[in-house]
């Protein structure tokens, strides 16, 4: 875990370039647009299956004033991934270098992978014949080479910093203590979900900004697996059951036909 690599993203230093969003469209080979359709602003803020990161437009106030923030918003890539914890195929996987990447070859698209993200963040090709699950890799050939993320690599202001998880904390710990007055003294991302490879600095509440703030900062998984270790004894269990009902009922027809067949036949008169 000390080796994690990691993302912080400083939301104070986001001019809403967007080169982030280019730089991830062009390095994973997305197609820009939906249909070739012109999108909506509205449309351009979510998160879907051919756009794995988008900067949202967010106001808010400080100091009694309105102001805007932007905010970049992807997979989180958790240190104990929900998404991974529910798929039963094995489709996503949390890699020893930090990335929680899909293997498009073992999903069965059950989607349980939506249920379970408590960011609510993968997306679905629901336009394709053959669909599959869409999200952030966290760039993983990147990142296992000790390279950036194709979207840190571009940031013109080092509002993204690439590093390791542990290092990056403590550059945000170090952030906060210097300019108290600036920022919250909150890391999202420390301790939500059990923690996250992607990390958050603000100068504003998080909530404002639209992130999940009630998430448990307990593992996702702690709680699945309390009703996901029972899996392999309701198969058994339920199998067994409409064994027994079949064979009951089997049982029963072959009665009654037996019955039938030695039951006394009336004679006429």
């Amino acid at each position: 875990m000390a080796d994690i690599k990691g993302v912080l993203v400083d939301i104070t230093r986001c001019v809403n370039c967007e080169s982030c969003v280019v730089a991830c469209r062009l390095y994973n080979g997305l197609e820009e647009g939906k249909n070739g359709a012109k999108e909506t602003q509205a449309e351009k803020d979510k998160l879907v299956s051919n756009r794995w990161t988008v900067v949202q437009k967010v106001k808010v106030e400080k100091n009694g004033n309105a102001v805007r923030r932007y905010v970049k918003q992807q997979c989180l890539h958790c240190l104990e991934p929900a998404c991974a914890s529910a798929c039963f195929s094995k489709a996503l996987q949390k890699t020893p270098e930090g990335p929680v990447v899909y293997n498009e070859k073992l999903c069965v698209g059950c989607r349980y992978c939506f249920i379970a993200c408590p960011f609510e963040i993968p997306t679905y090709e629901w336009d394709k014949s053959f669909p599959r699950v869409q999200k952030c890799q966290m760039c993983l050939a990147r990142v296992a080479d000790n390279q950036m993320p194709a979207c840190a690599s571009v940031c013109p202001t080092s509002a993204i910093t690439f590093g390791k998880r542990e290092d990056l904390l403590k550059e945000a710990k170090s952030r906060i203590a210097a300019n108290p007055a600036l920022y919250v003294d909150h890391i999202y991302g420390e301790k939500e979900a059990g923690g996250t490879s992607w990390l958050y600095l603000s100068d504003v509440p998080f909530e404002q900004l639209g992130f999940n703030t009630k998430v448990t900062h307990r593992p996702i998984p702690d709680y699945t697996w309390q009703v996901l270790k029972w899996t392999p004894y309701i198969f058994v269990g339920w199998g067994a059951l409409l064994t027994g009902m079949y064979m009951y009922t089997k049982r029963r027809a072959e009665v009654h036909a037996e019955e039938e067949m030695y039951a006394p036949v009336d004679k006429e008169e």
